[in-house]
């Protein structure tokens, strides 16, 4: 039997369906999730593993055949974490995720660089989101300015492109909003304190997969995310630092950490109904309002964690009058 030849995707895809069930190994990018979920209809084991676990593995130079050659070799290494995937459920949520992520970059972008090219021009604006917009029309209808009709026209189309963004935000968040509020696993989500649409959906896409046993614990999960302190632990000796602000999914820690932030803000303000509150409240007078965001959090990702394994619903412990 011939091994490591190419073949097209129409050909992949036949021999899929025409093969008994296989433990079949694809390296994660761009298209692995949908070869994984043909796989997984076809009847094999289908699974996911890093790309840079396969570029440690990899000798040579980078090649298709070198890359599943490296594939290959990756797999008979022990203790293999593989990746979980997405599902067909979690493919659209991540896309309207990420189109919204790019512009919230683009807004940003467009809006700073505006704001830095008037400057130059010693015209001052206020660097407001809401009120940009109407700050850079009332600039192009001054008359006294030292900008050219060419300028004021490129600036004209620069705010008319800022508009579309600040639109287009819009349009995503109603998408999430609804996609959220529809979808039943990021509806339960929404139950957690500092989880709005957003982070239900960030939760679901991170922990709802097809194969949850992907993290062993709600722990693994935390850590993943970067919610847990850092360990350099050696001889025998355990050493834990600081909460690891450099991860890979440092955006999923950031929106994480703002909504629990929400939450910290919200129970100190209020009267203590539950004991989630008395718990925050106290370690807010012990370690401050950062620290309570972070260790909520991480409290939020492991309860999220317990409800998509087990299929339970998140109640708030009411304190006993």
């Amino acid at each position: 039997m011939q091994s490591n030849i190419e073949v097209t995707p129409e050909a992949f895809l036949q021999w899929l369906i025409t093969q008994k069930p296989l433990t079949i190994i694809f390296e994660a990018c761009s298209t692995s999730n949908y070869w994984k979920q043909k796989a997984l209809e076809a009847g094999h084991d289908a699974r996911l593993i890093s790309a840079k676990l396969v570029s440690i593995v990899r000798q040579n130079q980078k090649t298709d055949k070198n890359d599943a050659l490296a594939i290959v070799q990756a797999t008979f290494l022990p203790d293999v974490t593989y990746i979980g995937g997405k599902t067909v459920e979690q493919q659209p949520l991540q896309s309207i995720k990420r189109l919204r992520e790019l512009t919230v970059k683009q807004r940003d972008a467009t809006q700073k660089q505006l704001i830095s090219l008037l400057l130059e021009l010693n015209i001052k604006i206020a660097n407001r989101r809401g009120g940009i917009v109407s700050a850079i029309e009332d600039v192009l209808e001054d008359a006294t300015n030292a900008l050219t009709a060419k300028c004021r026209k490129a600036i004209y189309l620069a705010k008319e492109h800022l508009k579309d963004l600040f639109e287009s935000l819009r349009h995503y968040d109603d998408c999430l909003e609804s996609s959220a509020t529809s979808h039943p696993e990021c509806k339960k989500l929404m139950q957690l304190e500092g989880v709005g649409a957003t982070n239900a959906i960030n939760l679901y896409i991170a922990l709802g997969c097809a194969e949850i046993g992907v993290f062993n614990k709600g722990r693994d999960a935390s850590a993943c995310i970067g919610l847990t302190p850092i360990q350099h632990s050696s001889g025998g000796k355990v050493v834990l630092g600081s909460i690891g602000k450099f991860t890979k999914n440092s955006r999923l820690r950031s929106q994480l950490v703002c909504g629990a932030t929400a939450a910290v803000q919200h129970a100190m303000k209020r009267k203590v109904k539950t004991k989630k509150d008395l718990w925050i409240q106290g370690l807010v007078e012990r370690r401050g309002k950062k620290c309570a965001a972070v260790a909520l959090a991480n409290k939020t990702v492991r309860a999220a964690y317990a409800m998509l394994t087990q299929g339970t619903e998140y109640k708030a412990e009411l304190l006993s009058a």
